[in-house]
């Protein structure tokens, strides 16, 4: 699987696909655009059209950066919750911070130039397994999932992404697995819901089942409300190579 994917002059459809994959499997994004910023929070702001650099993290830090000076003309810390949607045909990219309650948006008018980054630097980050090291391990012991359990496809491409595991349960049933290595949130449900929706219109009923080591109060609410489950799966732990450095799968 490629680290980096980079797109000059993307489409519509083609942003849409890549900040939405960024988004869901942790990789930093990095957008070059000409867009307006509109802030509501502690005071209120508005940053007309201009060219501009845009960088969202997996923490949700969300940074935007004219062609001068150091610090960013805009931001949201870490913790900030990212999405990315559709208004009168523009591309928007929505980041809120709950606490204090502070809304950043940006209006991409023009888009130069799009790309994820699935970096991976574990210098201050738990010894923790990526999702294709959870993949294996299920893989490799589906009851993990649950008993009789058949993992048939990893990375499966369907018309709405990529599912991480497709499978199919004791009764036949197709499964799809959503696979997080760290907390899951609202958009993780929202991701997996998409699957299981675009599935079933082929398949009929499908299950959907959202496996992480633990679910934030929205995720678990909302997999309730759309009748998807979750399993509880800690990715398997890596080992040192030496003082800050460890194995990866590249």
């Amino acid at each position: 699987m490629s680290k980096v994917e980079a797109v000059q002059n993307p489409s519509c459809d083609e942003l849409m696909r890549i900040v939405d994959s960024a988004l869901s499997s942790e990789a930093m994004l990095t957008i070059f655009a000409r867009c307006k910023v509109h802030y509501d929070g502690r005071a209120k702001s508005e940053l007309g059209s201009g060219d501009r650099v845009i960088i969202i993290k997996p923490d949700g830090a969300f940074l935007i950066h004219q062609s001068k000076k150091r610090e960013p003309v805009n931001w949201q810390p870490p913790g900030s919750f990212v999405t990315v949607g559709e208004r009168d045909g523009v591309i928007i990219l929505r980041s809120v911070r709950r606490k204090p309650k502070e809304i950043l948006e940006v209006e991409l008018e023009e888009v130069y130039l799009v790309s994820m980054f699935k970096a991976e630097d574990y210098e201050e980050l738990a010894l923790t397994g990526s999702e294709a090291e959870m993949a294996e391990m299920i893989f490799g012991n589906p009851e993990l999932i649950e008993p009789g359990f058949k993992p048939l496809f990893r990375e499966k491409q369907i018309g709405h992404g990529i599912v991480d595991i497709l499978g199919r349960d004791r009764d036949g049933n197709l499964v799809v697995l959503e696979l997080k290595r760290r907390k899951a949130d609202l958009h993780a449900v929202s991701q997996l819901k998409r699957y299981v929706e675009a599935l079933s219109k082929e398949h009929g009923d499908v299950r959907g089942i959202l496996v992480a080591p633990s679910l934030t109060s929205g995720a678990k609410k909302l997999l309730e409300k759309e009748g998807l489950e979750f399993r509880k799966v800690q990715p398997p732990k890596r080992e040192k190579l030496g003082k800050g450095r460890q194995k990866t799968l590249f």
